[in-house]
């Protein structure tokens, strides 16, 4: 069985990686790749009280999805979404885990909300007024994978309603970054639509074939390191143009095997 969509859109934020308009001669090979640091934008669409309270993980969510929702020409509040990360806020856990530890146990109520993994998905519905129904997934090193599954998974059941995939990772603080090494901040977003709709078709179905690597040697580390990057081989695949395939890191002895077609 393939679950299919259409890609309307597509958000990216990441180290060396600015936007997918400006990434995409990198990811298809025609233009060299330097891993910068990340530049996470602010926060667009939240008050001001809000935009003070998210930290990094809410900032990369954000970015990446009204990325690809612009790109996609569609209005956020009318997408259905699917958030996927495999770590969710580390420096908000890491403060936590600092304010148990100390004499002062209090938890700042700032902190306590944003601790939940679903804190992105609700600061979205501030920024954009969304109200369909929302997921939030997490599959240690094969969010992206489950993520897009869920994706495509609600559009098969509702052909009728776009979806808005964002999966993003974001580094924890030492000591915990010695136990979970995500180096960088990186998020990627696309917006799926039925398969009658506009833009490259994909059609997803399970392999135990071996993942493909980027054949950059940078961007392969980039893959392998963070998670929600495991969606880099498709990124490229669209970036080409051309009908691929493209073979993504999933569970043990599980491949997603994604078809591509402009």
């Amino acid at each position: 069985m393939k679950l299919a969509a259409r890609i309307e859109g597509v958000g990216l934020v990441g180290p060396g990686l600015a936007g997918w308009s400006a990434s995409r001669e990198v990811l298809a090979g025609r233009a060299p790749y330097s891993r910068t640091a990340a530049e996470v934008p602010a926060p667009q669409g939240l008050p001001a009280t809000e935009r003070r309270r998210a930290g990094i993980a809410v900032k990369l969510a954000l970015a990446a999805g009204l990325e690809a929702a612009s790109a996609a020409r569609r209005d956020p509040a009318t997408l259905a979404a699917v958030f996927a990360s495999s770590s969710g806020d580390g420096e908000n856990c890491h403060a936590i885990c600092e304010a148990l530890a100390s004499d002062d146990r209090q938890i700042s109520p700032t902190r306590f909300h944003n601790s939940v993994h679903n804190a992105p998905a609700g600061y979205w519905g501030i920024a954009t007024g969304a109200t369909a129904s929302t997921d939030c997934v997490a599959a240690f090193d094969a969010s992206f994978g489950a993520g897009l599954l869920e994706a495509l998974a609600r559009i098969a059941d509702n052909p009728a309603l776009p979806v808005v995939l964002v999966a993003y990772d974001a580094p924890y603080p030492e000591p915990l970054r010695s136990a979970r090494p995500v180096p960088d901040p990186f998020a990627m977003a696309m917006v799926l639509a039925a398969d009658d709709g506009t833009g490259p078709a994909l059609a997803v179905s399970m392999s135990d074939a071996a993942p493909d690597a980027m054949p950059d040697a940078a961007l392969e580390r980039l893959r392998r390191e963070i998670p929600a990057a495991r969606a880099l081989p498709l990124l490229a695949c669209l970036a080409r143009g051309a009908a691929e395939t493209a073979t993504l890191e999933y569970l043990e002895g599980l491949a997603l095997q994604v078809e591509v077609r402009p």
